[in-house]
């Protein structure tokens, strides 16, 4: 079996300030089987998904989870989570008989399982009523039994674990609890052979206490300050009880839980481990209770900010072995563009906008070629576009450098407005733009601006000669040119080309920035004749794919920042965001609808 589906109504930031509809949830999230990775940017969702579920499972370890005031959405007195499980196997199947339900008919037949949390509250008198886990088909389910519910509790690793704790010896360790749940220990106390082991450890203490070995061998010279020390507090306990009482050392180990509490769990052979080996040793152990043998429940296990304490070369080696596992489940959430651009996509979950957005084949207009590209090219610095408010694509490093500092000029810091520029290094952008468009809604909402030439030249060369083309054709090709990239915009995803040729060429007719990128050309390529037609000298180094594009935007970008830092009344460039005949307008555009959000 699997968690197959979640839906929410009014909890915490998956609400709306309506009328309760339990046709209209307000999340509605599909699963896989095997890993799933919540991913996207703080406060968007990720941590309430993980929350509802465990709020409405349980975990196995001994810690309470409540429903708190703050799960309710803003001001609603309800909320209601619906939590879905698939492919019961037929001994799962029989832990839930009374509350299944049946999808298709006869032999056909598959059985589900509905679990229900509804809670409501007294906004006046600040009071949260008690309310039970329910399951079954209507509305209302009918209240799991003890034993039912225990068939359904989860593994649950918090973001801010402190793994050193959790595994060193004491009273009810998280370690004594996953080690008591296990098949080695679980159901048996007095006759495991632990127990025996340690009760002739204590016998073996007692006896060098007494001075002897453990063969009953009397001991000698400095062995033999057990047997002073225990005679000396034994004098003080004879004065404080008895003439009959006696001292006792050993350990505390009468009974198998007594002995757990004192195991501690570690590496072999590596002295005082760090933070990152202390967090991979504690989801080692956790992640036992997904391998239990015999066990006909659930196998699902919650991880938050799988990174923690770990460098980028352990996280991907975890999240590597960790898509090898079989036969269980794992939802995770992650801020790491490490971890995203080591999964496949089909196990990604972008949480934005209110919702979360599966991004498997069922749900998003990529096709198998693109998500075969995208395993092998989706690198860490492209799944930056998984964390961000608004994304730009861009074909080349020119436009990668130069554009932040344009969009400073213009008043828009990308950084602060969560805007991601990926360069992907081609002009395949359907391979990436894709992500953003789906199949059905509800549509997502992170603005993605995408930026590229039109590449109708205005040159062409004709035996040796660089001839200015035809200046009607060339604005009727660039017409249709623009038209039909425009035309692959589709919901979020929004084309913006240059008008002329190139993003160089059109920087050359751009009024605002024409002297500027004249003046650099001459410093880089100085052996070049600009003087005579500079715009026939650039066309040349165009077709001829000699123009040193990236050290010229290299340089333009810093001129720009360098400006930007004089008073306005001393600025050397004035670009006019307002300026629809300024060649650069598509730049602007771009970056505006990019940090709308």
């Amino acid at each position: 079996m699997y968690l197959s589906n979640l839906k929410l109504w009014n909890f915490r930031k998956f609400g709306k300030n309506s009328t309760f509809d339990l046709e209209k949830p307000d999340l509605d999230l599909n699963f896989t089987t095997g890993i799933n990775v919540l991913i996207g940017e703080n406060d968007s969702g990720k941590s309430a998904i993980v929350d509802a579920i465990k709020l409405t499972l349980k975990t196995h370890s001994y810690e309470w989870f409540r429903l708190d005031w703050d799960d309710f959405h803003d001001g609603s007195d309800r909320l209601r989570i619906e939590i879905r499980f698939d492919e019961l196997s037929d001994n799962e199947a029989k832990n839930f008989t009374e509350w299944l339900g049946w999808n298709g008919e006869n032999d056909d037949a598959k059985p589900f399982l509905r679990l229900i949390y509804d809670a409501t509250r007294n906004l006046d008198d600040k009071y949260i009523h008690p309310t039970e886990v329910r399951a079954g088909v209507d509305e209302t389910g009918y209240q799991l039994t003890a034993e039912a519910r225990e068939y359904l509790k989860t593994t649950y690793l918090k973001p801010l674990r402190d793994a050193k704790s959790e595994l060193i010896p004491r009273k009810n360790s998280r370690l004594t609890q996953i080690l008591q749940g296990h098949e080695a220990f679980k159901g048996k106390d007095q006759d495991h052979l632990l127990v025996d082991l340690f009760q002739d450890f204590n016998e073996h203490v007692a006896k060098y206490f007494e001075g002897t070995d453990k063969d009953g061998v009397a001991l000698t010279g400095e062995s033999l300050k057990g047997k002073e020390l225990k005679a000396e507090i034994d004098k003080f306990i004879q004065a404080f009880y008895s003439r009959d009482k006696e001292s006792n050392f050993g350990v505390l180990g009468n009974n198998l839980k007594n002995i757990l509490e004192k195991l501690e769990l570690s590496i072999k052979d590596e002295l005082n481990p760090g933070l990152g080996t202390l967090n991979r040793l504690f989801m080692a152990s956790e992640l036992l209770h997904l391998q239990k043998k015999n066990w006909n429940g659930l196998r699902l296990g919650l991880i938050e900010e799988l990174e923690a304490h770990l460098h980028p070369q352990a996280q991907m080696q975890i999240i590597e072995a960790l898509q090898h596992e079989e036969k269980i489940q794992l939802i995770l959430t992650t801020h790491s563009p490490n971890l995203a651009s080591k999964l496949k996509l089909e196990n990604l979950i972008i949480c934005a906008s209110n919702n979360a957005y599966p991004m498997g084949a069922s749900y998003t207009k990529l096709d198998s070629d693109n998500y075969k590209f995208l395993e092998k090219f989706l690198d860490t610095t492209k799944a930056n576009l998984f964390f961000a408010k608004g994304v730009i694509l861009v074909e080349g490093w020119a436009e990668e450098i130069l554009i932040p500092s344009i969009a400073k000029a213009v008043g828009v810091n990308l950084t602060e407005n969560g805007v991601s520029i990926v360069n992907i290094g081609h002009t395949g952008f359907d391979h990436y733009s894709k992500i953003y468009i789906r199949k059905e809604g509800p549509n997502m909402n992170i603005p993605v601006a995408v930026i590229t030439d039109s590449d109708i030249r205005e040159y062409e060369k004709s035996n040796q000669e660089y001839i200015k083309r035809d200046v009607d054709t060339v604005v009727r090709e660039n017409e249709s040119a623009i038209e039909s990239i425009n035309a692959k915009s589709e919901q979020v995803v929004k084309y913006f080309v240059a008008p002329n040729w190139t993003l160089e060429y059109s920087l050359f007719k751009s009024p605002s920035l024409s002297a500027v990128f004249q003046e650099i050309c001459k410093k880089i390529h100085s052996r070049t004749d600009w003087d005579t037609d500079f715009e026939k000298a650039l066309a040349k180094k165009l077709l001829n794919n000699g123009l040193k594009k990236t050290e010229i935007a290299y340089q333009m970008a810093d001129k720009i920042d360098e400006d930007l830092i004089k008073p306005p009344n001393e600025r050397m460039i004035n670009i006019d965001s307002e300026n629809d005949q300024d060649s650069i307008i598509y730049l602007i555009n771009a970056i505006k609808y990019a940090a709308e959000n």
